[in-house]
């Protein structure tokens, strides 16, 4: 993607049949900059491919974003807001296109439930879009965490809401899915907007440690969790609130498994992630009951 290798990179992802896996690379794609000067050349050398159109428009939802900013509606300009709806338009140009040409495929619609939060089509449009993609691949976890997030206040949802949908959609979720992590999200999430006091009094009320730790009973502490592509966002995403609640032991587990592999979710909750995961490794390893020997 770097060197605008569209043809090794069609290649590759032509090659994966597994839905979660194929997301984690468009992904990995989406975050390139300048895909936009040269997706067309993609697209007219690939005519029958829905690839392209994928990639396309998973970047220009990024790309839209870019041009928005992340300031707060009142503090974002016109002309943000033009540069932001247009290349959303792409971007759902593009999706639809993608979706046409491998209807069984759920990446694109997943996508889409990101595309419609940013133009405002609702939480029922969201929900449409997301059992499309759960028609598709029962367990998609992107589609999970796009749909949660258009669930939240801060999109026109409610706590209310998105714990509903969480604690419901994850219930029988499979240990490795690791759709479970959408409940701390959820949890977080609402953290993060508390004031002083109250943040704290939340994330370690009894109901908020007892969701957290069933989470992680139905994952990465379920026996039949096996590690796949992208693991490490299971652990780090359970690390952190363990260690904000001072549950020290489980907090371990999570770093022993961690080790140095950081990722950007939840330490973006911090103004400094990368100070903030290591320091949240050294309390933990000080407080944690000591392990002996076997």
């Amino acid at each position: 993607m770097a060197r605008r290798d569209w043809r090794s990179v069609h290649n590759f992802l032509s090659g994966i049949q597994d839905p979660d896996e194929l997301q984690h690379y468009l992904n990995l794609c989406a975050n390139q900059n300048g895909v936009q000067a040269w997706i067309d050349d993609w697209i007219e050398a690939e005519p029958r491919s829905f690839l392209p159109f994928l990639v396309g428009g998973a970047h220009a939802i990024k790309w839209a974003w870019l041009g928005r900013g992340t300031a707060l509606a009142k503090n974002t300009l016109p002309a943000q807001f033009r540069i932001f709806e247009r290349r959303l338009r792409k971007a759902h140009e593009f999706l639809t296109e993608a979706i046409s040409r491998n209807p069984d495929d759920p990446t694109a619609w997943s996508e889409l439930i990101i595309c419609g939060r940013g133009m405002g089509l609702g939480i029922d449009e969201a929900v449409l879009r997301f059992n499309q993609a759960l028609i598709r691949h029962r367990w998609h976890l992107d589609a999970h965490k796009n749909l949660l997030n258009q669930l939240l206040a801060k999109w026109g949802g409610s706590h209310e809401l998105s714990c509903q949908f969480v604690e419901e959609a994850t219930v029988d979720a499979p240990p490795s899915s690791g759709v479970s992590t959408v409940v701390v999200t959820a949890h977080l999430e609402h953290w993060v907007r508390l004031e002083s006091g109250k943040d704290t009094e939340y994330l370690n009320s009894a109901s908020t440690i007892a969701s957290l730790r069933a989470a992680a009973d139905r994952s990465v502490l379920h026996p039949d969790y096996r590690r796949r592509l992208g693991w490490q966002h299971d652990f780090n995403m359970f690390a952190m609130p363990f260690y904000q609640t001072e549950q020290w032991d489980l907090a371990g587990e999570m770093f022993d498994e961690i080790g140095d592999q950081i990722t950007e979710w939840p330490w973006s909750f911090f103004w400094n992630p990368p100070g903030a995961f290591v320091k949240a490794q050294d309390v933990v390893k000080a407080n944690r009951t000591p392990r002996t020997a076997s």
